[in-house]
């Protein structure tokens, strides 16, 4: 299946239905009143967000979207009837932007959640409300109002607790794969993660989080080179950074410049997301002796003057993961215990 992360598209809501002039003509009865109805309300157009999507791919084909009008009014001071409601169904983590006006509508981040995005018509009136003491065969009604139309821009989001970067082949594909259940693809060249990957990491039966892979950053990415820049944004929903580095290039490069490389297309990027705690992740220890690997993890926190959480492990083998994943687990849950006392405290 293909991702698509970005699509526009086109809303109508429905047109209200008119109003009718009409007059009671009865047997007996010539001279009845007016019993012209109102017409009905246009049909309004929804998001709704649907887990069971994770793409956009549908909307390249399908762009364009309208509610059903109003029905006219009738006679007898019947009521049109209304339009039916439309509601387009886009994955969970959708953000909406009216394109004309660059405003930001909303956010769809529960399943379920739905969007109003174009609204209906109001209905027309009959001539029946046009009836008084002065006018008693009144001839006018109204028509029904246009619906709104709207150009949108959609933009999805991964939702993650836990997000991975690094360079291309540092192993962020391996280590998602070692702890979940998620199977990207893992070879030894470039540039195998072509879009974001979901893994749910499951520590016990009541503890679990969300972790993304995006495709790797390279040099120059927060200027266009590469692909992972274009995906940038699946992680600035998630709460937690691992930065992943490669131990042991196989070209021989410098880990160090790799760190300063991708902090760099981070500032470049966005400051915010710069700013999200992150963990140093060495990956490929089974690589070096693990003597070896210990000493060069020191020079190189040293070197880096890095202040927070460093962790050293081998995807591959698996050495180390379950500590890194039971260590995210208990960070992710004292932050969520901090954020409802603070709740609490503001209530």
């Amino acid at each position: 299946m293909q991702f698509v992360d970005e699509a526009q598209i086109r809303v109508q809501a429905g047109r209200g239905g008119n109003g009718v002039a009409s007059f009671r003509r009865e047997k007996y009865i010539p001279f009845g009143g007016p019993n012209g109805g109102d017409g009905g309300d246009g049909g309004s157009v929804y998001l709704q967000a649907d887990r069971n999507l994770n793409t956009l791919v549908d909307f390249r084909f399908t762009k364009d979207f309208k509610a059903q009008n109003g029905q006219a009014g009738m006679g007898q001071q019947k009521t049109g009837r209304a339009g039916e409601d439309l509601y387009i169904p886009v994955p969970v983590g959708t953000m909406v932007r009216d394109l004309e006006t660059q405003e930001q509508i909303g956010d769809l981040i529960e399943e379920g959640q739905t969007m109003l995005v174009a609204r209906g018509g109001k209905h027309g009136l009959g001539n029946v409300h046009f009836k008084s003491s002065t006018n008693r065969t009144p001839r006018q009604c109204t028509p029904g109002d246009a619906g709104d139309a709207r150009q949108l821009q959609l933009e999805l989001a991964v939702l993650a607790d836990v997000g991975l970067l690094g360079l291309p082949n540092a192993g962020k594909s391996s280590l998602i794969s070692a702890v979940s259940a998620a199977r990207p693809k893992v070879a030894d060249y470039p540039f195998t993660t072509l879009y974001p990957n979901l893994g749910v990491v499951r520590i016990s039966a009541e503890t679990s989080f969300v972790m993304a892979d995006i495709p790797g950053l390279i040099e120059g990415a927060s200027e266009g080179a590469g692909l992972g820049i274009q995906f940038l944004k699946h992680l600035s929903r998630t709460g937690l950074l691992l930065q992943v580095v490669d131990m042991a290039p196989i070209d021989g490069s410098d880990p160090l410049e790799a760190v300063g490389t991708i902090e760099n297309e981070l500032h470049q990027y966005s400051d915010a997301l710069a700013d999200k705690p992150r963990w140093l992740v060495f990956n490929k220890s089974d690589l070096l002796p693990e003597d070896e690997a210990r000493v060069k993890v020191d020079e190189w926190v040293q070197a880096l003057d890095w202040q927070g959480p460093v962790y050293c492990i081998s995807a591959a083998n698996r050495s180390g993961t379950q500590s890194l994943m039971e260590d995210i687990a208990q960070t992710l849950a004292e932050r969520r215990r901090e954020n409802e006392e603070r709740a609490d405290a503001t209530q």
